[in-house]
């Protein structure tokens, strides 16, 4: 203690049962912000930041990663369920909640004597029985469009509303088969969520192709064009600069007006192999299909009805920011749900019957295990129970 003292004066130090204390009560205070947002009638938080912007959102880990956590066991179990996410795509706010009725449960048994190495023995022989009744309680099906919207739509109704969690999930499970290719992994990034401050939330479409945030190039372009053929490349086609920080000096205006000459030539041999590469694809084919559409005083460029799509957009339209970044949250999560149902063939009961399933077979498995890390095996039991407590808490059940 007074090696930390020397190395920081203002540190606090607590010892054994009061830093456990501590812990457990951190670990219970952020399961208290984030009680009321579980399921699909939780509560929505407006997290204002120091600069006075508000954001208003009910995803678990929008909230972990927007609030200033400055415990660090809370901290610690913020970045754990944030990881799940980036994982998963969502079951922050379960996590969260989980730990904190573990801990819970753990400090009753701490205070009345159980060594904690002993609890944590039996959340070892509890979490190995809860995989294996996972396995047995899953549910091995065909993933039809049916199922994947049913998948979808649980997810979204715990972001938005009811009404737009219906409209978007049509869209997110077409996104996610749109990109499918048999017997390769799902590659999410090949759908593109895009933003349009326009009209209202209900006007959320999927496209069949890409949308651009902005308009033609040149005035001079087409506005629309039909059956096109669409090149993607990785070159650029405007001067680029030198890695290297250089000058030049010039004895006279003719040898500026070489370089800048040089310069032109440099991108002009480019277009003219694009120009030469389209002639021998296209022919003298005038296909083609470019919609410039603007909105206000933004433009956007439509590249749509594509015969065989590897990648489509997402078009999300709000009348203003915070509409806009919760349905792109909400999307986000819809995606690697169905993503999530489709890569692993199976699904399990909601609204807590999992958790309940689980609980009863621990109480059952309880009595196979050795000693007092019975105990432990109990309180993973009654800790799982917090879910559909909570769910039947806010009028889920």
């Amino acid at each position: 203690m007074s090696a930390v003292k020397a190395l920081n004066p203002k540190a606090e130090v607590a010892r054994a049962r009061a830093a456990l204390a501590v812990n457990i009560s951190a670990a219970r205070g952020l399961q208290d912000v984030l009680r009321s947002n579980l399921g699909p009638k939780g509560t929505m938080k407006m997290l204002v930041s120091g600069a006075g912007d508000i954001k208003l959102t009910k995803d678990g880990n929008v909230l972990l990663h927007e609030m200033q956590i400055q415990h660090p066991t809370a901290s610690l179990i913020a970045k754990v369920a944030t990881a799940q996410d980036d994982i998963t795509g969502d079951g922050t706010t379960s996590n969260v909640l989980i730990i904190g009725e573990l801990l819970k449960q753990a400090d009753l048994h701490v205070s009345e004597g159980l060594h904690p190495r002993v609890i944590a023995e039996g959340f070892e022989a509890a979490k190995d029985k809860a995989l294996e009744v996972l396995e047995e309680v899953k549910v091995v099906k065909q993933m039809d469009r049916e199922t994947l919207i049913s998948v979808a739509r649980t997810s979204l109704r715990t972001k938005v509303h009811v009404e737009l969690a219906d409209l978007l999930t049509e869209a997110v499970v077409d996104a996610v088969l749109a990109i499918r290719k048999p017997s390769e992994p799902i590659d999410l990034y090949m759908v593109e969520i895009m933003e349009m401050k326009h009209k209202t939330d209900s006007d959320t479409q999927l496209i069949r192709g890409l949308v651009l945030d902005h308009g033609a190039r040149h005035p001079d372009m087409r506005k629309r064009v039909e059956d096109a053929f669409v090149l993607t490349c990785n070159v650029s086609l405007e001067y680029e600069k030198t890695e290297v920080n250089s000058g030049f000096f010039y004895k006279s205006a003719g040898e500026r007006d070489k370089l800048v000459k040089a310069e032109r030539k440099f991108i002009e041999d480019r277009v003219m192999k694009i120009i030469e590469l389209k002639n021998k694809v296209c022919a003298d084919t005038k296909k083609g299909f470019v919609v410039i559409n603007q909105k206000g005083e933004e433009k956007y460029t439509f590249i749509e009805k594509c015969g065989n799509p590897r990648s489509v957009t997402l078009l999300v339209k709000g009348p203003n920011k915070h509409t806009l970044t919760q349905i792109k949250d909400a999307m986000r999560d819809g995606l690697r749900a169905v993503k999530n149902a489709i890569e692993d063939g199976s699904v399990v009961a909601g609204a807590g019957a999992f958790e309940v399933a689980v609980a009863d077979a621990l109480v059952k498995h309880k009595p196979k295990v050795k000693g007092r890390a019975q105990l432990g095996v109990q309180a993973f039991a009654d800790a799982l129970l917090i879910i559909p407590k909570v769910l039947e808490n806010t009028n889920h059940l």
